[in-house]
């Protein structure tokens, strides 16, 4: 059984800390001859088929404009190898700096999209914007998953979690719990 622990007030501007729902990527964006890679740790799964992912771009992140012009971007999975990549291109501006060349990151050309993929990550989602209707009021898209790329391995990466003040907690130990699964419960 669990373990019950005291509880103190906690700052609710702080939550974030604990609820972050996913592993720190980098996106990806290309428009005629920009291009630009922003680091994210809100994204959310919305849905398993068709694979949708929401997320939230600031709309004064340089990248905004060449998503919401393109309707399209790459999600990059980096793992902790990366780690003082994705801290410097969250802390540097596409406006100023090409973020490629500054960082010595690979662009590849996409299969279904035009903005670039990132060589170094573990994988690559190509995405298409298919729901723009929150874009204006909070900044949040959806993303259909049109094409992915995974490395073969590790199976399980260690990926970065971002807890906030420039402090990350590293997932990678698998708990499995396969023999308990129940497909067949699943709420549809």
């Amino acid at each position: 059984m669990a373990r019950r622990s005291e509880k103190l007030d906690f700052p609710v501007s702080q939550v974030r800390r604990y609820l972050e729902p996913g592993p720190i990527v980098m996106v990806s964006s290309a428009l005629d001859d920009r291009r630009n890679i922003m680091t994210m740790g809100w994204h959310t799964m919305m849905e398993f088929t068709p694979s949708l992912i929401g997320c939230v771009i600031a709309g004064a992140n340089y990248s905004f404009d060449l998503v919401c012009k393109s309707r399209e971007c790459v999600i990059n999975l980096p793992t902790t190898t990366l780690i003082d990549t994705v801290v410097g291109v969250g802390n540097t501006t596409g406006a100023e700096v090409d973020k490629f060349e500054r960082f010595g990151l690979t662009a590849q050309s996409a299969t279904r999209v035009k903005a670039p993929l990132i060589v170094e990550c573990h994988a690559n989602f190509e995405c298409r914007l298919v729901d723009d209707a929150l874009v204006d009021k909070y900044n949040f898209f959806v993303f259909e998953v049109v094409k992915a790329h995974v490395a073969k391995s590790p199976r399980h990466p260690e990926t970065l979690h971002y807890t906030g003040d420039g402090v990350f907690m590293v997932a990678g130990k698998i708990i499995s719990r396969r023999r308990l699964f129940r497909p067949e419960l699943l709420d549809t």
